[in-house]
């Protein structure tokens, strides 16, 4: 939970009150490789603070996964349409290492944003956070080359390159596993 309360307290210095707040709200987990933390059409009630491991987040759409965003030590992972529009998710969110996390249930974190300014703001700053780099990852993947929006990507998410398996990566940039194998072979 300490590198939780870091990485929150980089964005919103956070008071004793809201540590103990949110750490009461708090239940450690592990979950093996390949887990579904969030299921397409499911409500799981809950959100991961991850603390070891990675995840990805991802689509079925026509029968193919379509890898959306990935999740690293520090990032929060949830049903944003359970979270926020009480509606079963859309998307799948699965561990692609052996992962701790810490669960907090989302009536607990709406409470939180609700009743607690620091929780709030934090909130804000890592939606808003979010919202950037999904636009900035849409302008790329309409406006640049493959082999820029991969050197864009390894820029942007130097350890997801290192552990995440190509295709997953090939997924989330829009291109073929073949093109990015040709353009990771000339790096």
């Amino acid at each position: 939970m300490e590198r939780l309360l870091q990485q929150i307290n980089a964005l919103v210095p956070l008071s004793a009150e809201t540590k103990r707040a949110l750490t009461d709200c708090l239940t450690p987990c592990r979950f093996p490789k390949k887990h579904l933390l969030v299921k397409e059409g499911g409500r799981e009630g809950a959100a991961y603070f991850i603390e070891r491991g990675i995840t990805r987040s991802y689509w079925l759409v026509n029968g193919e996964e379509i890898t959306t965003s990935f999740a690293a030590e520090g990032s929060i992972v949830f049903s944003m349409d359970e979270l926020y529009y009480d509606k079963p998710s859309e998307e799948y969110v699965e561990t692609l290492e052996e992962t701790e996390a810490c669960r907090i249930g989302l009536d607990d974190l709406r409470r939180l944003f609700r009743t607690n300014l620091e929780m709030a703001n934090w909130g804000r700053i890592i939606h808003q956070n979010e919202y950037r780099r999904l636009h900035r990852s849409h302008k790329e993947r309409l406006t640049l080359p493959a082999a820029q929006r991969y050197e864009a990507f390894c820029h942007q998410f130097p350890d997801v390159a290192r552990r995440v398996q190509l295709g997953y990566i090939a997924s989330y940039l829009g291109i073929t596993l073949p093109t990015l194998s040709r353009l990771r072979g000339r790096k």
